[in-house]
């Protein structure tokens, strides 16, 4: 069994190879249970989390395991730790265990990616980007490798971590403009393509700000009672996900308009295989507003660590 580290997926993925293989994998046939978050009591009333992710395909089978203990930072740990464990589908043996960290950052980015690809205007030049955490440059390089993109505005409240950001996207892509936006709600008006990865709890704007055409890309949120955009911005929106089940079972920016009476689970057009089967649509029209909301799939996951292990065992 191979043990495949962060340095070796970092060595071994690029952003178009994986949106092709997941185009594929969910194009076809899969299985995929509901994901099994445990909550589990923290120190200082804290709750941590326990998360346990099955899938498979005909080639291969997995699990993601990950931790999430929101107390670690005041003790100089990171809030999330992650595993990938990899078995042949045929025979049943252990195939590797992956560094789910790095591999998170890279499949959660190429899934907005992928679904970037059916949902974001042709000509789509320009992405704002909310968040300076260790995923943000890999949003924007995701988007920029399905899109002609030019221009990254990067929005955040540290202006140290946004220059990092900046810095990171840059040393990847040198050919793309990228500036720190310290005044979204104005940029907003301009860019093509929204993409969010923060930890915000309220809506980081609104309906009133966006121009037609606009593609919406969610990622950062996980919970019920939090969201990134507004109700508005949904109710107006052709809405699409990377997973009805996981995605109602816990995204704000849809089960708190559903709670308001102001959509149904019907508003959902198609989850992403559907897109890559052919079995909806995506974008119809220039000027419509089109929006992704991705909470994570095991499905991706496992596409992910099977393709830096096929790569690393070449």
């Amino acid at each position: 069994m191979r043990i495949i580290e962060a340095g070796d997926i970092r060595q071994a993925m690029t952003f178009p190879a994986l949106i092709e293989a997941l185009r594929k994998a969910f194009a076809g046939d899969y299985g995929m249970p509901l994901r099994q978050v445990y909550h589990l009591p923290g120190e200082n009333g804290i709750t941590d989390a326990f998360a346990v992710l099955p899938a498979w395909n005909d080639e291969v089978m997995g699990v993601k395991a990950f931790t999430h203990l929101p107390g670690n930072p005041a003790k100089g740990l990171d809030i999330l730790a992650s595993k990938v464990m990899l078995f042949s589908r045929p025979t049943g043996a252990p195939l590797a265990l992956v560094d789910g960290t790095e591999l998170t950052f890279w499949r959660t980015a190429a899934v907005s990616g992928l679904a970037s690809d059916y949902l974001a205007r042709e000509d789509a030049s320009s992405v704002l980007l909310y968040g300076t955490g260790k995923l943000a440059p890999f949003m924007a390089l995701a988007h920029a490798a399905v899109r002609p993109i030019k221009t990254v505005y990067v929005s955040g409240r540290s202006p140290e971590k946004v220059q990092v950001t900046i810095d990171e996207i840059k040393q990847q892509r040198p050919d793309l403009e990228v500036f720190a936006e310290t005044d979204p709600n104005q940029r907003i008006k301009d860019v093509d393509i929204i993409t969010c990865a923060t930890s915000s709890a309220q809506p980081l704007f609104s309906l009133d700000s966006l121009k037609p055409g606009v593609h919406i890309d969610l990622v950062g949120n996980h919970n019920h009672d939090r969201r990134e955009c507004d109700t508005d911005t949904v109710v107006s929106s052709r809405v699409y996900v990377d997973s009805r089940l996981n995605v109602l079972n816990e995204a704000g920016e849809l089960l708190i308009p559903i709670e308001e009476k102001k959509i149904t689970e019907q508003h959902v057009q198609a989850e992403l295989s559907e897109l890559c089967s052919k079995n909806a649509e995506g974008r119809k029209t220039a000027e419509e507003i089109t929006l992704f909301k991705s909470v994570g799939t095991a499905l991706s996951d496992l596409i992910a660590a099977h393709l830096v292990y096929k790569k690393l065992s070449l």
